[in-house]
């Protein structure tokens, strides 16, 4: 797998990480060693990442001819994103590093999202604009360059027309992900502005992150560590019957 992100070409020791993809509706897992993936399993748009999460662990460990016990860490999407699909994928991972006293690594999924993204459609002077949907036409987004360095800092933004404007300049700007399509209308008609069917979350693409992360020694603390839900979580108040 091509990987654009800087320090991608480190001589990195030849880890096999267990990389877990649960932040939307999209539930992937991918076994890698080195820069390679071993084997991969990925459903998109499920609500049950509870039921096919640990299915897949056991698949893609088989496929990959692996044990439990060869895995030298395992990374998980840090988020933002769903609460509730953050949790399991969290929950999951910090149960195999506990059980086998390995590495916890965590990674950022939107720059995950933007490894994707530039692998499936490379421009060298573009600007990669990852979303992930919030409420109504609210956004978890971030900006990367062609090398999946990240621009800005992840942030909840409320997309407008001018939104992108500041990316447009010399360059083109690439959006993608689950926050797009609400977005089409704003920046349709725009040249220098494109939507990208590529991008979803996958575990593969955390892949050049976590193996990164492995080389530097960029562990998190498997027992405190929490994801990035960037908001708080706002429950629905249920209806009362006769209350307007």
């Amino acid at each position: 797998m091509s990987c654009y992100l800087e320090g991608a070409f480190i001589p990195y020791h030849m880890a096999l990480i267990l990389n877990i993809e649960t932040s939307t509706r999209v539930c992937s897992v991918a076994l890698c060693r080195g820069g390679q993936p071993l084997a991969t399993r990925h459903e998109v748009d499920t609500l049950e990442h509870a039921r096919v999460l640990h299915p897949f662990i056991r698949e893609v460990l088989q496929e990959g001819q692996s044990e439990f016990q060869q895995l030298d860490a395992v990374a998980v999407s840090q988020g933002p994103g769903s609460y509730t699909g953050l949790r399991i994928g969290v929950s999951a991972a910090k149960g195999i590093c506990l059980a086998l006293s390995i590495p916890l690594l965590s990674v950022s999924t939107l720059q995950a999202m933007a490894l994707s993204a530039i692998h499936h459609h490379h421009d060298p002077r573009g600007v990669y604009i990852p979303m992930i949907d919030a409420r109504r036409m609210e956004v978890y987004t971030t900006a990367c360059n062609a090398s999946g360095e990240i621009l800005e800092p992840v942030s909840a933004q409320i997309m407008e027309k001018t939104s992108l404007d500041k990316y447009t300049t010399n360059q083109h700007v690439y959006y993608f992900g689950c926050g797009a399509e609400k977005c089409q209308t704003l920046f349709s008609g725009r040249k220098n502005i494109t939507m990208l069917e590529k991008g979803t979350p996958s575990a593969a693409f955390m892949n050049p992150l976590a193996q990164k992360k492995y080389f530097t020694k960029a562990f998190e603390n498997t027992a405190w560590f929490v994801p990035f839900y960037l908001k708080d979580f706002v429950a629905g108040k249920p209806k009362v019957k006769g209350l307007k």
